[in-house]
């Protein structure tokens, strides 16, 4: 089998992920608690049992996705960039391994959100007819490095073709 890819993520993507999951738990988190919450006014005893519940499962959806998920998520992922091909490995459960050759690659870009901006990281994205791979949170010179250079070895396989 083939060795796992050598290089790493910027480390600052952690906190992105942290701050990205905890938006998302916590608009989930307010649009189920707020009908449950005007029942507890209706006098409905049975919807403060349910608000307390969602109340748990919040605290415990934010423990798991911003203390133990981001340092394993961060292990796992992996890329590397080779001549002939770009290798990325990921996933915490389900593993995922993509071998995508620059003959098949189309296009290349990178992409900087509001709260990758506010940390100075970017993502890649190649893009091939099977569909797009995401390399996220580098830091920006090395993203648009890797893009220019992804986008470089497309054009000469394509070229000895």
């Amino acid at each position: 089998m083939r060795a796992l890819p050598d290089q790493k993520l910027n480390p600052k993507i952690k906190n992105v992920w942290r701050i990205n999951d905890a938006i998302w738990i916590a608009l989930v988190f307010v649009c189920l608690i707020v009908p449950f919450a005007i029942a507890v006014g209706l006098d409905a005893e049975w919807a403060g049992i349910v608000c307390i519940v969602l109340v748990i499962a919040f605290v415990v959806l934010l423990v798991i996705f911003l203390v133990i998920l981001p340092p394993i998520r961060y292990a796992r992922w992996r890329y590397q960039l080779s001549d002939e091909y770009l290798d990325i490995a990921k996933g915490i459960i389900w593993r995922k391994r993509y071998i995508i050759p620059f003959i098949r690659v189309q296009n290349t870009d990178t992409r900087q959100g509001p709260i990758l901006r506010a940390f100075k990281l970017a993502s890649v994205t190649v893009s091939t007819a099977a569909g797009s791979h995401e390399i996220p949170g580098l830091d920006a010179e090395s993203a648009e490095a890797l893009r220019d250079r992804a986008a470089e070895l497309a054009r000469l396989a394509r070229e000895d073709v």
